[in-house]
């Protein structure tokens, strides 16, 4: 088959480029596979960012730019068996075999003009990353979507773990789809880590390990002077398999985002569905996460993980599982074997399950 693959937010280098650069990579050892992207730069910063065997991807003119007009990418996407793009909830006209649509966060579509109607039907296949997301696009497309959770790579934990809370997600300083300030609340964790110190708790450290973007490093230099004379460090661009030490070496992982919105009228501000906290599951690290997104469907509460709703239930239960070691090492376990759920086989299987629709 002939796969063409468009994500439109490539040059972001963020999960959701991970998921379908992953899609590309597995197609590719069975299919031709374009990505429709115009800088080689930036598909080799994700390649390299996430580890990823690109090799075998042809790196083709980017067709969904408003420079390439209607009749020109309808008559360019008639040569493919498939394309799969990531969707805000817009949807092109093409003339592809079959056309699967991801979407990654919940989405509010207006109501369908005759000619999105058209485009609606031309889709083989809707898929999401989490049930969390699949509630919204299935009640706003009136359809039911597939759910392809993220693959997660996970590997063998050979260093001691050590007394270090672990958060790892890029650095925000406003969220340009959902319009979110500090989209992953990590001022809102250094606070109440600060607060944790002030309270008495020693020989621990919060370890946050971020990409940060060129445009965004002065205020990224803000966040660090919030932390200054605590016991508090950050791990700045790093790749995947340097993150693994740090996973590896954390007893407690903390993921915060969406804590402090309007879920209920703006749910695609939390978490879509948490890539960074199975990862830290797998290498043994207890999560301490929200309640909120796509972390339930990856946490039972107080079986592999604590679930949280608000800042002290956060320091409560993050102090709970310091002081017991017996209670934080069944977490741990637990949390391990919950993390093989998301294995990169089982990604590929259903990615291939997805072709044959």
């Amino acid at each position: 088959m002939k796969i063409g693959i468009y994500d439109p937010y490539l040059d972001d280098c963020g999960g959701g480029e991970k998921y379908m650069m992953t899609i590309a990579s597995v197609l590719s050892g069975k299919h031709s596979v374009d990505v429709f992207w115009d800088d080689k730069d930036e598909l080799k910063h994700v390649e390299n960012r996430f580890g990823l065997d690109l090799s075998k991807i042809k790196l083709v003119k980017n067709i969904f730019t408003p420079k390439t007009s209607t009749i020109s990418r309808m008559i360019t996407s008639k040569k493919y068996d498939a394309i799969i793009l990531l969707s805000d909830g817009s949807l092109p006209l093409l003339l592809c075999k079959k056309l699967f649509v991801h979407i990654q966060r919940p989405i509010e579509i207006k109501k369908f003009s005759l000619l999105e109607g058209i485009k609606k039907s031309r889709v083989t296949a809707f898929f999401c990353n989490s049930e969390f997301t699949k509630k919204f696009v299935d009640s706003q497309f009136g359809i039911a979507a597939k759910v392809i959770y993220p693959p997660v790579e996970l590997h063998p934990v050979k260093v001691k773990k050590e007394n270090m809370i672990l958060h790892v997600g890029r650095f925000r300083v406003y969220h340009k789809t959902n319009g979110t300030k500090d989209y992953k609340k990590q001022y809102v964790m250094v606070e109440a880590f600060k607060k944790m110190i002030d309270h008495g708790l020693k020989d621990w450290e919060f370890t946050i390990a971020v990409s940060v973007k060129e445009d965004d490093e002065n205020a990224f230099a803000d966040l660090r002077r919030l932390a200054t004379g605590y016991p508090i460090h950050f791990e700045v661009n790093k790749s995947n398999k340097e993150l693994w030490e740090y996973y590896s070496k954390s007893k407690i992982y903390w993921h915060a985002t969406g804590y402090g919105e309007d879920l209920m009228k703006y749910p695609e501000k939390a978490e879509h569905f948490g890539i960074s906290t199975v990862e830290a599951m797998g290498a043994g690290a207890v999560p301490v996460v929200i309640d909120a997104g796509g972390q339930p469907e990856i946490i039972t509460d107080s079986e592999n993980g604590m679930l949280w709703k608000s800042i002290p239930e956060l320091i409560e239960e993050t102090l709970i599982v310091i002081a017991s070691e017996q209670l934080r090492n069944e977490l741990s376990k637990n949390a391990k074997t919950r993390a093989k759920d998301f294995t990169i086989q089982k990604f590929e299987e259903n990615v291939f399950d997805l072709m044959t629709v």
